[in-house]
């Protein structure tokens, strides 16, 4: 058992021994625990004691408060960890209801948009946060996690260890961000962690580059609803108006299904604008 079980009721101690059997990451084990609390928070009793009918109010109550899909989708995931793996309730689909995905699209913000921000960062190590996070395509807390020895010089690639699933993969690294980040080390020095946190050893907080992004994006005069996950989804798009076929993009963002990767087909204005309508194949109207 973990020393994060520490003090921890008996339940939840069951539920982080399951989670690391599975070799759940760090951060999942965390998210999941957190919102088994939330539960027990808001009912006020514990987890073991909910009735099916406590647990749909909850989730509609989280729904109501305007809590978003992800949010929830998550709670949904430590609930059946929780109460059917872990405690064998077998709870089925209409107990712990997940909401349907809302339909609408990200934004996506153009090279010059992305450079126009970037701009705006006066401090290196933040600037090359974002800069890696864009130009390989990464969620950010797989930038945070980049140690030294995972950048290949030789190859161009970046290796991305226990990424979403818990998942390796390599992803291209560019050469204009190579010699960006050789000024970065040359200036910070960095041993393991290519951008540490100010704890020794550890990965900075996401919440630094999230507000840095969003700082910088005012600065800017972008007043497009996006966010630093953006940069990842502008790589892939970016990379389908280049010509890039989709399988080679699923593979370098890590998803599991062609499905997922599917969505920058709608993105891509470029991609959409060269089809060419029924309409203009059968002449003039004139």
């Amino acid at each position: 058992m973990s020393q994060n079980s520490q003090g921890l009721s008996s339940h939840l101690q069951k539920m982080i021994f399951e989670m690391e059997l599975r070799g759940y990451a760090q951060h999942t084990k965390n998210h999941y625990l957190c919102h088994v609390k939330l539960l027990e928070k808001h009912t006020g009793k514990s987890a073991l004691e909910i009735t099916p009918d406590e647990l749909k109010q909850y989730l509609h109550d989280r729904i109501k408060s305007g809590i978003g899909f992800s949010s929830i989708n998550i709670s949904c995931d430590a609930f059946k960890l929780f109460f059917n793996k872990v405690h064998g309730y077998n709870w089925p689909d209409d107990v712990i209801i997940r909401p349907r995905r809302p339909k609408s699209l990200p934004h996506i913000l153009s090279q010059d948009e992305i450079l126009s921000i970037t701009d705006q960062v006066r401090n290196l190590k933040h600037k090359m946060i974002l800069l890696t996070t864009y130009s390989s395509g990464l969620r950010i807390r797989e930038t945070l996690n980049l140690r030294i020895s995972d950048i290949d010089s030789t190859a161009m690639v970046l290796r991305v260890n226990h990424g979403k699933g818990n998942k390796d993969r390599l992803t291209i690294l560019s050469h204009e961000n190579l010699k960006m980040l050789r000024l970065y080390w040359k200036h910070y020095r960095p041993t393991d962690l290519l951008f540490p946190g100010p704890i020794e050893g550890q990965p900075m907080s996401t919440k630094t580059p999230q507000k840095v992004f969003l700082d910088a994006r005012k600065k800017a005069g972008i007043t497009k609803h996006v966010t630093i996950h953006t940069l990842r989804h502008s790589f892939a798009t970016h990379l389908l108006e280049d010509n890039t076929d989709l399988r080679t993009i699923q593979v370098l963002m890590g998803h599991s299904n062609i499905s997922t990767t599917s969505i920058y087909l709608h993105l891509s204005t470029k991609h959409i604008s060269s089809v060419k309508s029924p309409l203009d194949g059968r002449g003039s109207f004139d």
